[in-house]
């Protein structure tokens, strides 16, 4: 049959689009990342009583598969916790999968934190790189922080929440003098940007653990 992949709020329920509320609520089938955090949507939508499945990053090859037949007798609708399912996230593996199998596939568009941020910047930026998460690891983590200084295009960085703070720390070590765009809980009531230096980070009063995004702007 069909799958579908819907993006969802980034972090304001009301931002999920109307073709988006459609396809959810006519699906056969819903696929989900984590159950508890991407059905909080829905329900904001009245959307219940669905058959959901998981895809993260504990799914083997072989529940992969059996998602990807579902998809062949089903109309299935797959999203992600916010944001749009393929993208940094496992949904690459089924798409994948189901177009081996040359299963129909549709992309919602919908809410985006990258283009959300761009958005604020107040700068024309025609080329950027996506970066995005660094190594956890401490080694590795340092090591990509001395290929990123060497950009000179604008980048943009992300990582968990539970690391936020401690990315404020290094990107107010490693770029010092690049300005940088730092984009907090974007959509919700918390949201918070903030405009400057990278050295002027620490000097901040962010919230202690937040979703977000980082934009270094080009080299001037």
């Amino acid at each position: 049959m069909s799958l579908t992949l819907v993006a969802t709020p980034i972090g304001n329920f009301q931002d999920l689009t109307l073709r988006g509320l459609e396809v959810l609520k006519s699906a056969d089938m819903i696929i989900v990342e984590e159950r508890k955090e991407s059905t909080q949507v829905l329900r904001a939508h009245g959307i219940t009583g669905k058959t959901y499945l998981e895809l993260n990053e504990h799914t083997t090859r072989e529940e992969l598969t059996e998602l990807a037949a579902h998809c062949e007798t089903k109309n299935v609708a797959l999203i992600t916790d916010c944001g749009t399912p393929g993208f940094c996230d496992p949904g690459a593996d089924l798409v994948r999968a189901c177009r081996e199998k040359k299963i129909a596939i549709t992309s919602v568009p919908g809410a985006s934190s990258l283009m959300t941020l761009l958005s604020l910047s107040g700068m024309r930026l025609d080329q950027f790189v996506f970066r995005g998460f660094l190594p956890a690891e401490n080694e590795s983590r340092e090591k990509a922080y001395r290929e990123i200084q060497k950009e000179k295009r604008a980048m943009i960085i992300m990582d968990t929440p539970y690391r936020f703070q401690k990315m404020l720390s290094e990107v107010a070590i490693h770029f010092a003098d690049r300005r940088v765009l730092v984009g907090c809980d974007l959509t919700q009531a918390t949201e918070s940007v903030f405009d400057g230096r990278g050295k002027d980070l620490p000097g901040v009063s962010f919230a202690k653990k937040s979703e977000f995004l980082i934009l270094i702007y080009p080299e001037s």
